[in-house]
């Protein structure tokens, strides 16, 4: 499904996106993804997939 049709952006596509770089906010997002850009109605089901996918997200841990 479309998420964003002004740049063609998928669900699938904002799913795998919020999976590796697990933005913490729709800003970190927009910088990863051109969401929001024109018309701003993606903005929404943006968030709503963002937050979705990082409560199933494991939790990263940093080894140093």
């Amino acid at each position: 499904m479309y998420v964003c049709l002004c740049n063609a952006i998928s669900d699938k596509t904002l799913r795998e996106v919020v999976r590796r770089y697990q933005p913490k906010s729709i800003q970190h997002l927009r910088q990863l993804v051109p969401i929001g850009k024109q018309c701003g109605k993606c903005i929404r089901a943006s968030r709503e997939i963002m937050e979705e996918e990082l409560q199933h997200a494991p939790l990263y841990k940093e080894i140093a």
